[in-house]
This record gives C-alpha cells, structure tokens and sequence, in this order.
C-alpha cells in the first residue's frame, strides 16, 4: 500500500551515524512497525529508529526534514485506524525506549514520564504512593500514544479521556523546536491551549516526548458487579437512568448477548449470554454500597436478571480483564477475519435510541458484529468481522458502518469517541464537522509540517 517513491539510503547512514544500532532496516523490523490492529494492509516504513532522549528525537527529525523523508511516531502499534501505516515510506520513529518516569508530584497529585511510558507502568511505578493514573482503553498503550489519539477508555465516565487528564506536553516540532506546551498549574490562561492542540493530533503536528498527567488517589473502597438483561435497551435504560440521577459510577460497560457468548468461550467463564453491564462503584464503603443499592433498583426496574458483586482485587480483575479481552475474544467468532471497528459517541440521551436501531441492522448482517463499548459516556463500539479476502464483506461493513455514522451525527454525536481518525475515519470527519473546519485543520498542519512529514495521510490530506 505504500506509494512508489525513491527511499535516500543516505538517511540511513546518517541515523546510524547519530543511533548507530538502534536503527533498523530488516524485513521483520519494518513488518512489525508496519502494522496495527487496523483492517488496513500493511504499510511498512524503510527503515525504524529507537531514540531514548527528546534530543535524539530532534536530531532524527532534523535529518529526516532535510531529506523530505516522512515521519511516523509508534508506541506499541494497538491503534485501530492505521494511525501507524507508512502509507508513504519513510522512518519510523519507535519511543518504546523512552520508558523513564521522570518525577512524581505526590503532593500535587501528578507525574511526569517519557512518552514510551506504559499506562501499567506508570501504575505499578506509583502504586506505594497511593495514587493511581485512570486512564484505561484496555491495551496496554503508551502514554505518549494514548495522548496522541486521544484515548479514553473504561473509566471515562469518571474521570475523563487523556483530554482532562494531560496538564503539558513536551514536543518536537517538525522543524526541530523543542517546546513545552505549557506549566505543571492545574489550570491555566495563559494564551492558545497548545497541549489540547496536540492532545489527539496523532503524531500530524509534532512527536509528542514527554507528558505531564494528572493523578488520582485510590478510592477506600471499589465494588464491581455484573448484572444481565433480557434485551439490551433495559440495560442501556439503565446506564442512562444512573448518570441522570447523579449517580457517580466509575465504570459502565455494555456487552451484547454475542460478545459474552465470546468472552465466556475466549476467558472460560459461564456467566449468562445475554445483553449485561459491567459496573464499578469508588468512594467510601458507605457511599459505594449506597451507589451500588440505587443501580441494583434501578436495573431491577428495566429487567436486570441478578448481581454478581466482586468486592476483592482479584475478583475486581477476573471482570474487567474478561472485558478488556472481548476485543480479541470477538476475533475468535470467526477465525482469520479482521475487525472493522466503530466507536461513535451520542448524547446520554439518545444512546439507547442509537443502540437499539443499531441492534436491528446487526440481525441483518451476513457476518457475526459483536456490540460492547463505554455506554457510561455514550460511546459503544461493534466489531465487525470480515474476512479480508472478501469484497462483498468489507463492502457491506463499510456501508453499514456509514449508516452508524450516518444515525450518530443526527443525533447530534460523533463518528469517533476515542479511536481517532487516523486513514479510516477522514470521510467521517467531513461529514461531522464541514469543509470549513476541516480547512482550518489542513491550514493548521500547513503552518507546523508545510511540507507534509509528520504521519503523512493521517487526520487530513493534505493536495
């Protein structure tokens, strides 16, 4: 897929002058940085670096702007809309190295670490402290991937997406400027707001070196339960009737009947295959046993069957390992297929409207489209499952996942709540936000990457 262009091996002797064995031209390098969990076909980079500082970082930008050669920034390669394609050759510019936690601000309840920092990581660093950083899409990303697209994840409806919960970045811009976005203040109004600017830019604008998170401290006490639907509009009632009477849930997954099926086979579990919800509760034991009465009463009122409750750590984490599975577990519905994967976000108020048309396509379907997402924020996802080799298949995904988009944006939502735009969504985009604002976008990146080196193709095109 990548297009026919002349790779300079000059560059390649110049970085390995300045990296010496941290650059890398062998086919499995490439083929692995050439590739996510995307549907697209693979793109490979000519060539992957593995900096460890933000001065390396600049010194490979600076040799590839001299030679017109793209850039592409890459975490782990989880992403799930070819963010991380060389769609036109070029260097692959792999952070993984840069995995230092660099300070930890207990009192100010913050951290700041390299942008190769994984979320468990950063995790597991600060768990003596008492604090925690909750951000959690399911894949162990980095830090600095998950800023830059955005991410968000199980416990959103609480405590935000990487958007709330990043406070500065430090950046290498395309022409080699080094910038800190702003300072460690919680707030701040002190001119244009660069860090939300480059907080889901996906590697377009600059590479993203450092970040600067917000941290939290662990609640005294955390309940999780699973409770089943007879259909899936008394679980997403029931989600939507929490969040409106101020209920101050923590998590709230919804899985359809299909995807539990998967998770009981993938994770060997026997709960009932039915629509459910995945609950979790934070605060005092008081409050968590009063917040967990109101959902059991008001699940109880929209059909919910029974409540499974897990109070231990260990029980906790056999819930939401099964659901953070339920992507993979879905794969194995049909073995060889990849997922074309949705994520559009409505108003609370229109989920279950949203949900439930959606449900009547998916019982159209020639192929199995599991349905789970993050109902507690009104973002849910399907996996459509396609066999890659097939036209008609990948056809059908396409128009139906254009007729979601279609029915989320009338509902005044979004075509993506957390997994970017990347290759697969910029038809979406257009159609969300019109050509004026996506102009402004392309004039955006015309002023930081005027000859178009930062993660080409991703986002918007640039003529």
């Amino acid at each position: 897929m990548n297009k026919a262009r002349e790779f300079d091996q000059s560059v390649v002797s110049e970085l390995k002058a300045l990296l010496g064995e941290r650059v890398s031209t062998s086919a499995a390098v490439r083929e692995h940085h050439g590739k996510d969990e995307s549907y697209f076909p693979y793109a490979l980079p000519d060539a992957v670096v593995f900096p460890e500082t933000t001065e390396e970082v600049r010194d490979v930008v600076d040799i590839c702007r001299r030679h017109r050669v793209p850039m592409i920034p890459f975490g782990v390669g989880t992403s799930l809309e070819g963010h991380i394609l060389a769609v036109n050759g070029g260097v692959t510019i792999d952070l993984s190295r840069m995995n230092a936690v660099l300070a930890v601000h207990e009192a100010d309840l913050d951290a700041v670490v390299q942008a190769g920092v994984t979320r468990k990581q950063l995790n597991e660093y600060i768990k003596h402290t008492g604090l925690f950083f909750p951000i959690d899409p399911g894949a162990d990303a980095t830090l600095g991937g998950m800023t830059a697209t955005r991410a968000s994840g199980t416990n959103a409806v609480r405590y935000g997406t990487m958007r709330e919960n990043v406070l500065s970045l430090k950046v290498v811009l395309p022409d080699g400027r080094i910038i800190q976005t702003s300072r460690r203040a919680k707030k701040s109004a002190a001119g244009y707001d660069l860090t939300r600017l480059f907080v889901g830019s996906e590697g377009t604008l600059g590479i993203i070196t450092e970040v600067t998170l917000r941290l939290y401290p662990v609640q005294d006490s955390m309940s999780a339960a699973v409770c089943a639907f007879p259909t899936i509009d008394g679980a997403t009632t029931t989600v939507i009737q929490t969040l409106q009477m101020g209920v101050p849930v923590a998590r709230s997954e919804l899985l359809c009947a299909t995807t539990m099926a998967a998770l009981n086979r993938h994770n060997k579990l026997s709960y009932r295959e039915s629509p459910t919800l995945f609950l979790e509760f934070h605060g005092t034991q008081a409050s968590v046993v009063e917040q967990a009465e109101q959902v059991q009463e008001i699940a109880r009122d929209n059909g919910g069957l029974d409540f499974q409750w897990a109070t231990r750590p260990e029980e906790r984490s056999k819930i939401w390992e099964a659901r953070h599975n339920a992507y993979f577990a879905c794969l194995q519905l049909k073995p060889g297929s990849r997922a074309v994967s949705t994520d559009v976000c409505v108003p609370i108020s229109r989920l279950a409207e949203c949900i439930t048309e959606t449900a009547k396509e998916i019982e159209r379907a020639s192929m199995p489209i599991p349905l789970f997402g993050h109902v507690g924020d009104g973002n849910f996802h399907l996996v459509i499952l396609v066999d890659p080799g097939s036209r008609a298949e990948m056809d059908e995904a396409k128009a139906l996942n254009a007729r979601l988009v279609k029915r989320a944006l009338a509902m005044e939502g979004t075509c993506t709540g957390e997994h970017g735009i990347g290759m697969g969504k910029q038809g979406s985009l257009q159609a969300e936000l019109g050509e004026d604002v996506i102009g402004l976008m392309r004039d955006i990146k015309k002023v930081f990457d005027p000859h178009n080196l930062m993660n080409p193709g991703k986002v918007v095109t640039l003529s």
